[in-house]
């Protein structure tokens, strides 16, 4: 299903696109002057096939490969518009102006790179471009030791996607910001910026702001209802409001309502499955996102959740694990210190306090700004003895959000398995000498 404003795009684009003349609506009237040429599609971009710099024409059939994956990757994006690889792959080999391919495509954004492989090395280069104004926006470099070719393609590919996906975002947003009368796409844009600035309790209320006006607009945004969904997960799982239950029955509303219009939508299932960890239903939840994975082997923070739900059915010896493969397959996903944080919650849950400690701190350093992380660090290293320590790391949280009390905390307890209870006492024992207040 197709919603208004968005263009669902698999790789074989190509076959419903006229000439690039046609796509760039360059038909000339009798008796009047060419028509203007449409503005290019928000989040329009074509992945031009990448350099194999090897010196060996036997590698051509890998580099192909992780141009063609990349290009069905990004045509998952919800709102891309992605110009299909056969039209891609007939730039091969030939000097262009990504200017030029930007006119000719109608797209504004070229990526473009290059795969060498040297004894038992492998570099690949990545660069983003505007294809309006010809600037770089991005760039990305990967190296990593020659293993098995397709794993290394799968991985490259989903890194690559996912990091993608934060840049396009961004410079979308960025252009919606100058609109004068911005539509339902632009508020989207804009509401997912500020919830990828830091999901504080400022960031998540201006993103809540911009998606309820998208919504206003059309209220069958797909991505803006999923995105909706987001926040209000958000704000339950960082125990950054005492609503639970209303949060949580609005995402799951939310993410209901999406999938009814679009029910391959891998990103809301792997999110309904969160509302469901969250809501004492962990083993429907980690269902959910094994169905979502299904759809999408690389959604990262699917496997994430996946150690979530292990650790609110008692299994938190797993979660660890799990957490590994979200960072192996988007180690600077947006999301990611909320992946360590989870990681160290389950080491402290099996009593691994040191090893908990050096999670949340990797958490931590990767985004100073979530309160939760640091009460967790405080009770760690309580329990290690290390009070003053914990009491400096509770302090901060207390900082970043005043309104926390161990009472919330043991109120929204989103599991009632008698393992994961059990874990818990510890860390409300931790919080409490570090000096969390009872409330």
């Amino acid at each position: 299903m197709q919603r208004k404003g968005f263009r669902f795009v698999g790789t074989v684009q190509e076959e419903r696109r006229g000439s690039p003349a046609e796509q760039t609506g360059s038909a000339t009237l009798v008796g009047a002057a060419a028509e203007t040429p449409p503005s290019a599609p928000r989040l329009s971009i074509v992945v031009l096939p990448f350099a194999n710099l090897s010196g060996d024409p036997s590698q051509d059939y890998f580099v192909d490969g992780v141009t063609e994956s990349l290009t069905t990757d990004l045509s998952r994006i919800s709102g891309a518009f992605v110009i299909g690889r056969h039209t891609a792959f007939t730039y091969k080999n030939k000097a262009v102006d990504l200017r030029m391919i930007g006119c000719e495509l109608n797209v504004r954004y070229v990526l473009k790179g290059s795969v060498q492989r040297s004894d038992n090395q492998l570099r690949v280069n990545v660069q983003l471009v505007d294809a309006e104004t010809g600037h770089h926006l991005w760039a990305e470099r990967f190296d990593k030791p020659v293993a098995d070719l397709f794993d290394m393609q799968d991985e490259i590919v989903s890194r690559l996607a996912q990091a993608l996906e934060a840049q396009l975002l961004a410079a979308e947003a960025q252009r919606s910001e100058t609109t004068p009368s911005p539509d339902a796409m632009d508020l989207y844009f804009l509401g997912r910026a500020s919830f990828n600035k830091g999901h504080t309790a400022e960031n998540l209320s201006r993103a809540r702001s911009f998606f309820q006006r998208a919504l206003s607009l059309d209220s069958g945004n797909i991505p803006t209802l999923v995105s909706m969904a987001l926040v209000d997960l958000t704000t339950v799982g960082g125990f950054l409001a005492d609503d639970r239950s209303g949060h949580l029955a609005a995402a799951e509303a939310n993410l209901v309502k999406a999938l009814s219009l679009s029910p391959r939508d891998a990103s809301a299932l792997a999110l309904l499955g969160v509302a469901k960890i969250l809501s004492n239903r962990a083993a429907e939840g980690i269902l959910e996102c094994e169905q979502a994975l299904a759809l999408d082997r690389n959604l990262a923070y699917a496997h994430a959740c996946i150690g979530v739900g292990k650790n609110y059915i008692g299994r938190a010896a797993e979660t660890e694990g799990h957490i590994q493969q979200a960072l192996r397959l988007s180690p600077r996903d947006i999301g990611a210190f909320w992946w360590m944080m989870f990681a160290g919650n389950a080491k402290s849950f099996l009593g691994a306090y040191a090893e908990a400690v050096v999670w949340l701190r990797r958490s931590i350093d990767t985004n100073r700004n979530m309160p939760f992380a640091h009460f967790n660090l405080a009770a760690a290293l309580a329990q290690l003895g290390r009070l003053k320590e914990a009491r400096v790391a509770a302090k901060v949280g207390l900082t970043l959000d005043p309104s926390f009390t161990l009472r919330r905390f043991r109120a929204n307890a989103p599991s009632d398995h008698p393992t994961f209870l059990a874990g818990r006492e510890g860390i409300y024992q931790g919080m409490r000498m570090a000096g969390v207040p009872e409330g």
